[in-house]
């Protein structure tokens, strides 16, 4: 039995029933791509239905202002995934149709190679092979493949791997289960396996399929594969926020074009300098110190304080006075959400 055969076998058994696999909407379907990036699918269901469900159509998506959709992610972090979401929308509903080629899905906003695999196979049945974090750790462990999966070379190695695996260039397009097209059916294998048997600690080799064709783990390498070499060199910071609170208002200012949070609210921020004379005279009464937030490049480390007036101060160019109940409709960084959170407590 060829490799796709057994795959499939076991996801007809064991695969995942998740609501963007009963549909072909290749709205749908890009959807939860595009929430599932960097977020487990535990997580990214609930806001897949609640996008779905205040925006059914990529024309309602379009229409939408970009607070709006910023408001809705809120949350989710990695937060140009929504903006790019946003202008994707746009461009779909200014073609007047989704695209349905590979070349055609990849001129969207925010769509690489893998996201627009993803999509022609789940939604159009085209023969391709979305290679994703499971493709290559299973890819890897089965034929005991040491390249670097970021880089140039490593990801040529693997997409022939991945081919080669999915028997391509293939036949046409064709039903799957659970009104999956074939090659959705494939990918949605891989991704299933690579999530529930072939996971990136502890996996149930025990319980695998492949293991009598498995080089790592005869090998005793099911733990160094896959390899990723490490470039990115993380950067520490240190915030002070400032809550203003002057008769049920408070200041807040919006993050600039490209900033990691463009577009998001934030209340009167320091960041790694000197405070201003006139906020210490005020007397600031810490909420929280020294409050750890990871992102992607970056290791933030905020302190919160609650400043308490009986006038409005002179603030920065761009900060605007809002009532406070109000600050509910602004989408803020989940580290200022921290912040709101110890004020209500």
């Amino acid at each position: 039995m060829s490799f796709l055969s057994r795959l499939i076998t076991w996801y007809e058994e064991h695969g995942r029933d998740l609501p963007w696999r009963h549909t072909r909407d290749p709205y749908a379907i890009w959807l939860s791509e595009i929430i599932l990036q960097q977020t487990r699918v535990s997580q990214g269901m609930s806001y897949w239905f609640r996008f779905m469900q205040a925006y059914p159509t990529v024309e309602s998506l379009a229409a939408a202002t970009e607070d709006e959709v910023l408001r809705l992610w809120q949350g989710l972090g990695y937060y140009s995934r929504a903006r790019h979401l946003h202008e994707a929308a746009r461009q779909i509903a200014s073609l007047g149709y989704f695209p349905n080629t590979l070349a055609e899905i990849k001129t969207l906003k925010g769509v690489g190679d893998y996201t627009a695999a993803a999509i022609g196979a789940f939604a159009f049945g085209l023969p391709v092979v979305a290679v994703d974090g499971n493709a290559y750790r299973v890819l890897a462990r089965l034929y005991g493949v040491a390249t670097p999966i970021n880089t140039t070379e490593g990801k040529h190695e693997f997409a022939q791997l991945a081919d080669v695996a999915f028997g391509l260039p293939a036949r046409q397009p064709q039903d799957g289960a659970v009104g999956e097209t074939f090659y959705g059916m494939a990918n949605s294998a891989m991704m299933d396996f690579g999530s529930l048997v072939c996971t990136p600690q502890s996996p149930a080799c025990t319980a695998c399929p492949f293991a009598e064709n498995c080089v790592a783990l005869r090998e005793h390498r099911v733990g160094e594969l896959p390899v990723k070499l490490k470039k990115v060199k993380t950067t520490t910071r240190h915030f002070r926020y400032y809550y203003l609170r002057y008769e049920g208002q408070t200041a807040i200012h919006q993050r600039g074009a490209g900033d990691i949070w463009q577009g998001l609210w934030e209340p009167l921020l320091v960041d790694d300098g000197q405070v201003p004379s006139w906020l210490e005279a005020l007397r600031p009464r810490l909420l929280l110190t020294n409050v750890k937030h990871v992102l992607t490049h970056q290791t933030l480390f905020a302190d919160f304080y609650l400043v308490t007036i009986d006038h409005r101060p002179s603030l920065p160019v761009g900060y605007s006075w809002i009532d406070e109940h109000d600050i509910s409709h602004y989408a803020v960084p989940r580290l200022v959400e921290r912040l709101l959170t110890s004020l209500r407590q």
